[in-house]
């Protein structure tokens, strides 16, 4: 039986009249199951570029179909991620802020009509199947836990008027004993107090990094009156409160600095996090009897947390669904639909998330690095391993692409920057070159997991963490051989790599223990501080020559940047993504004078817009993907030297913040890649004050 689970928006990337926004879906995501086997799965976000997407997987669905070589037709039941009333309520909600915009349709022919259009066929509504969120939460970690008897626990912001359940798992059988309203929300609780400290909604885990910094004895008794534990493991949630904290705080603007107060804030609301989960989850131990624990929802990404509950010898095992998050509900729908259906087959632990793309055979790769040999020259290497354990022993930083990319959040090997551990020096150079991130934020360490105990405090019985979600303990005499990945207070967000689940990664582990004696490298996402993690040989390039990178390792292939100029770049041909548009906006700059200006705009973020130039306005309203920058100038009228100097260091700009897409003439494009459309808003708007 295959089954094809779905999350995510209902619009494609190009359009946004009537897109739900990211606040009511995000992280979009496709994955094909057969018979209960993950065969394929992707976030739309690595596809079509839009980091947290809340688009219509249609990119993840095509992907996934390809992988298993099958199309739409042979698909048995198409798994959707919310319960069908909660779906028609939500559009009924985007009707009304749309003031009626939005065509009366019901969520059963809304979705087969999407998908219908995006793959070209006529899909029967009854293969649709809507799955409540929060039980697909529950299926997504209970049935890859290997466990065959578990407490279940699924917690997150909202979804499907609910904001999390527990229930228990026995055998091929979840039964669900309670769920949590919105009103208790963990999740939207943690939201509304990480806005005092300028973070909003997937900000969630930078508070979490910031914690480590501060006393939570300095807010505890403001914290403590935000929530109430009750009897029975039950508790309540009073934000109607957090004003009352903001009073007795300097609340801090987005991009400001941080205060000993803003670090102390985070402390107490992560310690109130950590106290509310383990009232919960005690009562529950207790009452089921269960000694094992399976976690999902987004509120499961808090990796401190996760790691207080197995030092806490609560459960003889916890296991953590490495896509907690909404993404993770398109496994988990698809898995629920197998359950019901019969059709799960053998359980077993999930090692790995090896489910994308891949990143292409060694022709394939030497076809997209060939193409940009006027930047970067490369070579194949035997022992490829090796070749990058010396690179990364010598203090460089390495781009690490290999194989299919991983399904979740999290860079596991596949495409990960890699540095080595030892100085604590290293985590300022990978931001300075990379990252552009908070400087108190930490980096995770891969460490080969034979060698795990000897580097970490492992909770008794448990020694392998693949999935890089469990913050735990440095060893005391290891934390200055790790200086770079032990965060401020003595852990670090562990990462254990196998020989049996990722080859390739252990045997440059290996390589560089070699070398070093040190079984552990830096591990940080392949992808800089506005893009989502890379996933096809293009974006690993692109990635790579936009940011400060030394070497790049792709498949056998290492290369390393030349020196190229602004005239290099006037060589390339410029596209305009899917999900921007250019808007040629006739203003009033004086009293008596009117000008056009150029702005850039997505289809995903109404508050985004970037001004350019009129010379970079002219060319990209001209771009098709079939000129170079330098032939788009020309027309536009900005070929003198100086000026279209200019011009190209600034399209080079928008390129470094993925607003647009560059390649060599002739080199094919990516999905993501637009076809030169766009639209001009001439718009009177008043004189600007003088």
């Amino acid at each position: 039986m295959l089954t094809l689970g779905l999350s995510g928006g209902l619009s494609f990337a190009h359009e946004e009249m009537y897109d739900i926004p990211k606040n009511f879906t995000h992280d979009g995501a496709a994955v094909l199951v057969e018979d209960g086997e993950v065969v394929a799965g992707v976030e739309e976000e690595r596809l079509n570029r839009i980091k947290h997407s809340n688009k219509f997987p249609i990119e993840a669905t095509r992907f996934c179909l390809a992988r298993r070589g099958v199309d739409i037709d042979q698909v048995d039941r198409i798994a959707y991620y919310a319960s069908e009333e909660y779906c028609n309520a939500l559009l009924g909600r985007v009707r009304l802020l749309t003031g009626g915009a939005l065509p009366r349709v019901d969520a059963r022919t809304l979705l087969a009509a999407k998908l219908g259009e995006g793959l070209g066929r006529r899909i029967d509504r009854d293969r649709i199947v809507f799955v409540p969120h929060h039980q697909a939460h529950a299926a997504s970690t209970y049935l890859l836990s290997g466990y065959d008897d578990s407490l279940i626990v699924a917690i997150d912001g909202s979804g499907d008027f609910l904001s999390g359940l527990v229930a228990v798992g026995t055998g091929d059988r979840i039964e669900v004993l309670s769920t949590f309203p919105e009103a208790k929300s963990l999740g939207n609780f943690y939201v509304a107090v990480i806005s005092l400290l300028g973070y909003g909604v997937f900000d969630e885990y930078k508070v979490m990094g910031l914690a480590p910094y501060g006393d939570p004895a300095r807010y505890r008794a403001q914290m403590s009156a935000l929530y109430t534990l009750l009897p029975g493991g039950d508790y309540e949630i009073h934000r109607d409160r957090v004003g009352a904290l903001a009073q007795g705080i300097e609340v801090r603007r987005r991009g400001g600095p941080f205060t000993q107060q803003h670090r102390d804030v985070a402390a107490s609301l992560q310690e109130a996090l950590e106290t509310i989960v383990m009232h919960v989850l005690r009562h529950q131990r207790e009452v089921t009897g269960k000694s094992r624990l399976c976690l999902a929802g987004g509120v499961a990404h808090n990796c401190t947390m996760n790691g207080k509950i197995a030092y806490s010898g609560l459960f003889e095992g916890v296991f953590v669904q490495p896509a907690a998050h909404d993404a993770g509900c398109a496994l988990g729908a698809a898995l629920h639909v197998c359950l019901a259906e019969g059709a799960l087959g053998s359980r077993r632990r999930l090692t790995h998330v090896f489910w994308g793309s891949d990143v292409g055979e060694d022709a394939e790769i030497e076809a997209e690095l060939s193409a940009w040999s006027r930047f970067l020259s490369h070579e194949r290497v035997e022992d490829l391993p090796g070749r990058v354990a010396d690179i990364l022993a010598s203090g460089a930083a390495v781009g690490w692409a290999q194989g299919a990319s991983e399904f979740g959040p999290r860079a596991l090997g596949h495409r990960s920057i890699l540095a080595d551990p030892r100085p604590a020096a290293n985590k300022d150079l990978i931001n300075a070159m990379v990252k552009k991130r908070e400087a108190y934020r930490p980096f995770a360490p891969s460490v080969l997991e034979e060698d795990a105990r000897e580097y970490f405090e492992l909770p008794p019985g448990q020694d392998g963490f693949p999935f890089m979600i469990f913050v735990l303990k440095v060893r005391e005499d290891r934390r200055g051989v790790l200086g770079a990945t032990t965060h401020v207070d003595g852990t670090a967000r562990v990462h254990t790599v196998s020989q049996q689940a990722n080859p390739r990664f252990h045997g440059l582990l290996k390589a560089f223990k070699d070398r070093t004696g040190v079984p552990a490298l830096l591990n940080t996402s392949f992808n800089n501080n506005v893009e989502p993690i890379v996933d096809s040989a293009h974006d690993v390039v692109t990635s790579f020559l936009t940011t400060g990178l030394h070497h790049l390792a792709i498949g056998d292939y290492i290369a390393t940047k030349r020196d190229f100029t602004w005239e290099d770049v006037a060589t390339l041909a410029l596209h305009i993504p899917k999900y921007v548009r250019v808007d040629q906006i006739r203003r009033f700059v004086a009293m008596d004078r009117a000008a056009t200006v150029f702005e850039l705009r997505n289809t995903y973020d109404a508050g985004l817009r970037v001004s350019v130039s009129p010379d970079v306005g002219e060319a990209l309203m001209r771009a098709d993907g079939s000129r170079s920058i330098r032939a788009l100038l020309a027309e536009a009228g900005a070929d003198e030297p100086a000026r279209a100097r200019k011009a190209v260091e600034e399209i080079e700009g928008l390129w470094s913040q993925r607003l647009v897409s560059l390649r060599p003439l002739g080199a094919p494009r990516a999905a993501a890649e637009g076809d030169g459309r766009w639209s001009q808003r001439l718009v009177s708007l008043p004189p600007l004050e003088m």
